[in-house]
C-alpha cells in the first residue's frame, strides 16, 4: 500500500505529458513486476492507424523518446497488433493476450472524449491476478484523469496539437539543451556551419491560400483542412519532435537532433505529403515552410529567422521549403541582429 501511494502521489504531481507517461510506466513496472511497460501514442496517416512508443523500460529504467533521440520510432501499423485493434473496436479499456513466447500482454487503451490517442502495453511472465488487475484499473483511472487535465491546458482544442502557450516551455527546454555544449569559441561556428553536425531546428508552417478555402468552401471545411494538416504533421515527424498550432493556419515544428540535410528531407517529405493528399471537397492543398537552426540566439531571433524564411517561400511561389541561413548566404535575404531583435532590410 505504501508503494502504491508513493506512485499515485508521483503521478498526480506531474504537470507535463512526458513526465506523466514516465510516472505511470514506473508505477506499473514496479507494482506489477512487469518485464516491460510501453506507453504508445496512436496516430493516423492516410486513413491507416499507426502506433509508436513514447516511453518504455530499458535496463530496469524508464526511458522516453526525449532521452533516446537516436532511436528510430517512426511507428508501426496498428494492424500488426490485432488484439489491440479488437480492444479499440470493442471500446474496451483492458484486454489480455498470451504471446507466442508465453508472455502475458495487457493492452490498456486510454479513452479521452470518446477517442484513443494513447495506449499502454504491459508485458509479464505470469498471468495477472484479479487483485493486480484491480490495482492497474485504479492507476489507469488516475492517469486518464490527469492526462485529460493536461490535454485541456496544453493542447489546441480543434487539432489536438500542442498549443501556443505550451510552445514557450518546450522551446525553452530545447534551447537550453541545444546551448549546453556551446562555448564562446564555437558559438559562431555552430550558428553558421550546422551542415555537417547534429543540430536542432525550428520550422514555421503556413497553409497556402487558406483564406480562399474558408471563403470558397466555408469554415467547416476550413476546420477540416486544419485537422487533416495536423494529422499529416503528426505522421510526418518523429515522436521526439514537437508540433504546435500557433493559431489560424500557422504551425510550428521543433525538430530535434538531426543534420541539415536530414532536416531539409523531413520538411520536404511533409510538404510533399500535404501536396499529394486529397482533401474532401477542397481538393488540393499546399503548405509553405521556413526553417532555421536553433542556435545560442534568443527565442525571438530564432523564430524571426524561420518566419522570414517562410515569408520568402510564400513570396516566391509557395509550396516550398526555405532555409534561413541558405537564403542569407546566397544573398536572397539580408539581416541585421541587434539587442535580441531581428531587423530585415
Amino acid at each position: 500500500m505504501e508503494a502504491l501511494l508513493k506512485h499515485l502521489i508521483d503521478i498526480t504531481c506531474q504537470r507535463d505529458h512526458a513526465l506523466l507517461d514516465s510516472s505511470v510506466a514506473s508505477a506499473l513496472h514496479e507494482l506489477v513486476g512487469a518485464k516491460q511497460v510501453r506507453v504508445h501514442e496512436l496516430f493516423r496517416f492516410r486513413d491507416e492507424l499507426f502506433v509508436r512508443p513514447r516511453v518504455w523500460i530499458q535496463d530496469g529504467e524508464v526511458v522516453s523518446v526525449e532521452d533516446s533521440l537516436t532511436a528510430d520510432h517512426s511507428g508501426e501499423a496498428i494492424s500488426k497488433y490485432p488484439t489491440l485493434v479488437d480492444s479499440i473496436k470493442d471500446r474496451k479499456t483492458c484486454v489480455e493476450e498470451t504471446s507466442a513466447a508465453g508472455d502475458h500482454i495487457l493492452w490498456l487503451p486510454v479513452w479521452l472524449n470518446d477517442k484513443v490517442s494513447t495506449c499502454i502495453e504491459v508485458i509479464n511472465s505470469a498471468p495477472y491476478s484479479g487483485e493486480t488487475l484491480h490495482m492497474i484499473e485504479g492507476i489507469m483511472c488516475v492517469y486518464r484523469n490527469y492526462q485529460n487535465i493536461l490535454d485541456y491546458s496544453e493542447r489546441d482544442s480543434l487539432t489536438g496539437l500542442l498549443n501556443r502557450k505550451t510552445f514557450d516551455e518546450k522551446f525553452s527546454k530545447l534551447l537550453a539543451s541545444s546551448s549546453s555544449d556551446v562555448t564562446p569559441g564555437n558559438q559562431e561556428d555552430r550558428r553558421h556551419h550546422n551542415t555537417d553536425g547534429i543540430g536542432q531546428w525550428l520550422a514555421v508552417v503556413d497553409i497556402d491560400h487558406f483564406k480562399r478555402v474558408n471563403d470558397q468552401f466555408g469554415h467547416l471545411y476550413g476546420d477540416e483542412v486544419l485537422i487533416l494538416v495536423a494529422n499529416l504533421l503528426r505522421s510526418s515527424f518523429r515522436s521526439q519532435d514537437r508540433v504546435f498550432r500557433f493559431g489560424g493556419e500557422e504551425f510550428v515544428v521543433l525538430l530535434r537532433s538531426t543534420t541539415l540535410e536530414q532536416a531539409r528531407h523531413i520538411f520536404e517529405r511533409f510538404r510533399a505529403n500535404v501536396e499529394k493528399h486529397e482533401f474532401p471537397q477542397v481538393g488540393k492543398v499546399t503548405v509553405s515552410v521556413g526553417f532555421a537552426s536553433i542556435s545560442n540566439e534568443s527565442p525571438v531571433v530564432i523564430l524571426g529567422h524561420a518566419d522570414q524564411a517562410l515569408y520568402y517561400a510564400k513570396e516566391n511561389g509557395r509550396n516550398r521549403v526555405c532555409h534561413y541561413d541558405e537564403l542569407v548566404s546566397s544573398g536572397l535575404l539580408h539581416s541585421e541582429v541587434s539587442n535580441d531583435e531581428v531587423e530585415f532590410f
